[in-house]
């Protein structure tokens, strides 16, 4: 008897309905390893430092080709709860889309993709291939213990994915104008300058760190990095806080700190960025007689899928099911993409994400039905 096909808004409200705040599943994770164990994929709970992760494979281990799928089930925190106009984790419908807290971001995602990979191994399989699902509750938070945990487990189980797609929103204003083929590198930097405090009325006796900071600064965030490449856009680097914690007029305080973020294409490697900044920080405390500490966090470095197979079935499944030729783009933020990609080759596709951390978050339940019939020609298209 012929499976009935899985419902994938359902499935998304069940999913909203979980209240999955990093780090916290409360059976968001289960839920889908519910339906895709009873779907003959063999589930692995991969856990560590306390997130839980989701490891699914269809088919032999030892398959020839194996289509892998990427998301997340954690959401970020609400925010002021009655600032929403419905329940955060209510899943309501109305006016033809589904509210709640992921409904974009991306258990929207997670559902459609399961959604399709159940079907499609329920119909009409390859004899030669795997489908392979990576689920993870730490891409909100520090992802630390999320995708880099379940690869991990991978590399020492001896599984692998030959290609992934990782189902985060990408499209900036209509279901299917652009895919993602790679991702800016990300770097943030903290940094304190010290001098010596002292009255602002006597100002040689003290020594200010404030105007070492403003010209560091200056010099910083009129730096033209680069002027983009081929598939980047141009290197940025933001500053985003400058503070002294002073309070009073007639005190010239002890230290300044600032930070700042850096999102760089492929002309720069985080290293290179921090060695920069060091320079900088150093030319300038030298000029001002002032100390200077800075703390970096590397978040991603940049990378690239080039154009080749794996974006052109993404690329002819959507226009197939959506009317719309998407654009490659390495634009946005940072994703679990920037860890797959040392695994296997890596694109993402995924709903309109207009309304993703939000209040009243919400995605068209038409879009839901319309991306897992995408994933689901992607599959026949790559075992085709």
């Amino acid at each position: 008897m012929p499976r009935t096909p899985v419902d994938p808004a359902t499935l998304t409200a069940d999913l909203i309905r979980c209240p999955s705040v990093t780090p916290e599943d409360h059976g968001a994770l289960s839920l889908l390893e519910g339906l895709l164990s009873g779907a003959g994929f063999d589930c692995t709970r991969v856990e560590r430092g306390g997130i839980a992760n989701l490891f699914a494979r269809w088919g032999p281990k030892e398959a020839t080709r194996s289509f892998g799928f990427n998301g997340h089930t954690d959401v970020v925190p609400v925010g002021d709860a009655a600032a929403w106009s419905v329940p955060p984790f209510g899943a309501v419908e109305a006016d033809g889309k589904l509210w709640g807290r992921g409904a974009t971001d991306m258990k929207s995602g997670v559902a459609a993709f399961a959604a399709a990979a159940v079907d499609f191994v329920s119909g009409t399989p390859p004899e030669d291939g795997a489908v392979i699902l990576t689920i993870t509750g730490d891409e909100e938070g520090d992802a630390v213990d999320g995708t880099k945990a379940l690869l991990d487990w991978m590399a020492a189980e001896g599984e692998a994915m030959d290609v992934c797609l990782v189902g985060e929103p990408t499209c900036p204003e209509t279901l299917g104008d652009m895919i993602k083929i790679g991702r800016r590198g990300s770097l943030s930097a903290w940094i304190t300058v010290t001098g010596r405090q002292g009255h602002s009325a006597y100002p040689d006796r003290a020594r200010n760190p404030l105007p070492a900071m403003a010209r560091l600064v200056d010099r910083l965030s009129s730096r033209e990095l680069d002027a983009g490449t081929g598939h980047f856009d141009p290197s940025t680097l933001a500053v985003v806080t400058i503070d002294t914690g002073n309070p009073a007029t007639n005190v010239i305080p002890a230290s300044c700190r600032a930070t700042v973020n850096v999102r760089f294409n492929d002309c720069h490697s985080g290293a290179s960025i921090t060695e920069w900044l060091q320079t900088e920080l150093d030319a300038v405390t030298a000029e001002f007689d002032v100390t200077g500490r800075m703390d970096v966090k590397i978040s991603g470095e940049s990378f690239l899928t080039p154009p080749g197979y794996l974006s052109g079935i993404v690329s002819e499944a959507v226009e197939a099911e959506t009317g719309v030729v998407p654009a490659l783009s390495t634009s946005g933020g940072t994703s679990d993409a920037r860890f797959l990609r040392n695994h296997c080759p890596v694109v993402e596709f995924g709903l309109v994400g207009k309304t993703m951390h939000q209040v009243d978050e919400n995605v068209e339940i038409a879009q839901i039905h319309a991306l897992k019939a995408v994933y689901a020609r992607i599959l026949s298209l790559y075992f085709s």
